[in-house]
């Protein structure tokens, strides 16, 4: 099967040669041999690479073309909006918000970026065509990767939730290196984003884990964006920033860890749950949003509260915070529970297309590894 762009330019080899049908196949296997030969040249990671930068995301200079300023370019990118399909996926009261666009403005925008962005309807069978080039992100854990089919998902939004000391950290940090492997090897060939909330994140377990994957660290490390989350609010605008950076270079995965913990000390008592709940609400479809964008994986962990309704003896008292709404935000929700030793347990809890099942694996010096007997 060759590439979409490999497609592309046979195609184009073949509108050229129309005007001398003598030597039009002569022509077609010139240039399918020639291009192949690149192809092959390339490497097997690089066809997938081309196809998710040919699908992800225009920049906002595209709108320049037609007729759109730079200066209101530059409004929608100071409130946040990078790319042709944040403005075609924004509604037009958001859009209105944007200081200095008008609402002629918006409406001409609108009207713009429905040519640039399919959003009508399309056959069951073409997304399941769009669905084949989604790429997995390995977890460094053979059973694990197994139990989620290949890994963590690209394009949608996962949640890990557990106690204490479960592995969920140290998840997070083996997916920064991991996806910056070939595709061959179980990456996604892009560097990672790393939102922490909670101030445990450790460039030396990054250095450890790179290692074990035969990476050089350094490069490793240069691949990693950290930021510290200081309160819900800078929070939010961290991912704003997020956007920006993204939008300049090829990235695979954002991390939020935790994505509640900031929230769940902001907003205090009963009489601040609504206000809370709709921030929360607000920040996730954020991240849904940016995983749609940009086809990047997004991994948030989240934190647990044990379950007064339960009984004290029942086999897990605990729930993850954040309720519904957390609950419908994530694609992949999995549960981490404590093993034997260093084994933890990860069960999934709720996925559109994998069964309820779970596997073991293991914390080890260099990330998440398989299960120890």
């Amino acid at each position: 099967i060759l590439p979409p762009a490999l497609t592309v330019r046979l195609t184009a080899a073949t509108q050229k040669s129309n005007d001398k049908p003598g030597k039009q196949s002569t022509n077609i296997m010139e240039a399918l041999q020639q291009q192949h030969q690149e192809y092959q040249d390339d490497g097997q990671q690089q066809q997938e690479e081309g196809e998710e930068i040919a699908v992800t995301y225009q920049t906002l200079d595209l709108l320049q073309e037609h007729g759109i300023a730079a200066n209101d370019i530059q409004k929608l990118n100071d409130a946040g909006y990078y790319t042709v399909e944040s403005v075609a996926h924004a509604t037009v009261r958001k859009l209105s918000e944007v200081k200095g666009i008008s609402e002629a403005k918006v409406l001409k925008l609108k009207d713009i970026v429905k040519t640039l962005v399919p959003m009508d309807f399309k056959t069951a069978a073409d997304a399941l065509e769009d669905r084949k080039s989604i790429v997995t992100l390995t977890t460094g854990s053979t059973e694990l990767d197994k139990l989620l089919e290949g890994g963590i998902e690209t394009g949608s939004l996962t949640e890990v939730f557990g106690e204490f000391r479960t592995g969920k950290t140290q998840l997070c940090h083996t997916l920064c290196v991991t996806c910056q492997m070939s595709i061959t090897d179980g990456g996604a060939e892009g560097k990672a984003i790393y939102l922490d909330t909670e101030g445990t994140f450790r460039p030396a377990r990054l250095q450890e884990i790179a290692t074990r994957f035969g990476m050089d660290p350094a490069v490793a490390l240069e691949n990693v964006a950290y930021a510290r989350a200081h309160n819900s609010e800078h929070q939010m605008e961290l991912l704003k920033m997020a956007a920006a950076i993204m939008a300049q270079d090829r990235y695979a995965l954002i991390v939020v860890d935790s994505a509640t913990a900031l929230f769940r000390t902001d907003y205090v008592g009963r009489g601040e749950l609504s206000e809370r709940q709709m921030q929360m609400a607000q920040f996730l479809r954020q991240l849904t949003r940016l995983a749609e964008e940009f086809g990047v994986a997004v991994f948030i962990t989240n934190q647990v509260v044990a379950n007064p309704d339960g009984m004290s003896f029942a086999k897990d008292s605990t729930k993850p915070i954040g309720g519904n709404i957390i609950a419908h935000a994530s694609t992949t929700r999995l549960r981490l529970r404590k093993g034997r030793g260093e084994n933890r347990i990860c069960t999934v809890f709720d996925s559109p297309t994998l069964p309820e099942a779970d596997c073991q694996f293991a914390v080890g010096p260099q990330g998440i590894c398989d299960a120890t007997e």
